[in-house]
């Protein structure tokens, strides 16, 4: 038969009456929180500015955003056969349709062509229409037929400005400056 041992195990305790001796405690102290409180504020704070656009993102989202719009006025002009006109304020624009019973009214159903402003501190500092300065407020027509007449639309935000520019077939371009005043110089 094979010979087999036990082992008993008992377990060991430590008991210590030393005053100076403290038991691990679990937790956070206030000032731990405190500090990781303090560093994630000032990580969220770095975030928001760098994820905040600068006054050229900003307008560059806008000036794209106003050439597809104009694109989009030109083409709806040709395909309905209705035309259609771009109107410009300093803060705004909005665009508006011909109608054999009304004259020039306002477009308000269809989203896309809506009434639109300009975010804060951004404007429409300039129109040439043919190279020829326009006052405000400003007017484009896109006829039913035929061609757009050539127009460049300057818009302004802070130190950064754009020119959107539409060519007589259509062809619209945007080119985005910064640090320069609105008016190229």
């Amino acid at each position: 038969m094979p010979h087999t041992r036990i082992f008993y195990h008992r377990p060991r305790i430590l008991l210590s009456n030393a005053p100076h001796t403290r038991l691990p405690q679990a937790g956070f102290t206030l000032l731990e929180i405190m500090v990781v409180v303090l560093i994630m504020g000032l990580i969220a704070g770095l975030v928001s500015v760098i994820v905040q656009p600068d006054d050229r993102g900003l307008l560059d989202v806008e000036s794209r955003r106003l050439a597809q719009l104009l694109d989009l006025a030109s083409a709806e002009a040709r395909v309905s056969g209705t035309s259609l006109a771009w109107i410009a304020e300093a803060s705004g624009y909005r665009f508006e349709q011909l109608s054999s019973a009304q004259g020039w009214h306002e477009i308000t159903h269809n989203n896309f062509l809506r009434a639109r402003d300009l975010p804060a501190n951004m404007t429409v500092s300039a129109l040439l229409l043919e190279n020829n300065p326009l006052n405000a407020p400003w007017r484009v027509e896109f006829p039913a037929y035929g061609q757009t007449t050539a127009f460049t639309v300057t818009l302004a935000n802070g130190t950064a400005f754009s020119n959107i520019s539409v060519s007589p077939v259509g062809m619209v371009t945007v080119d985005v400056f910064a640090g320069e005043d609105a008016d190229g110089r």
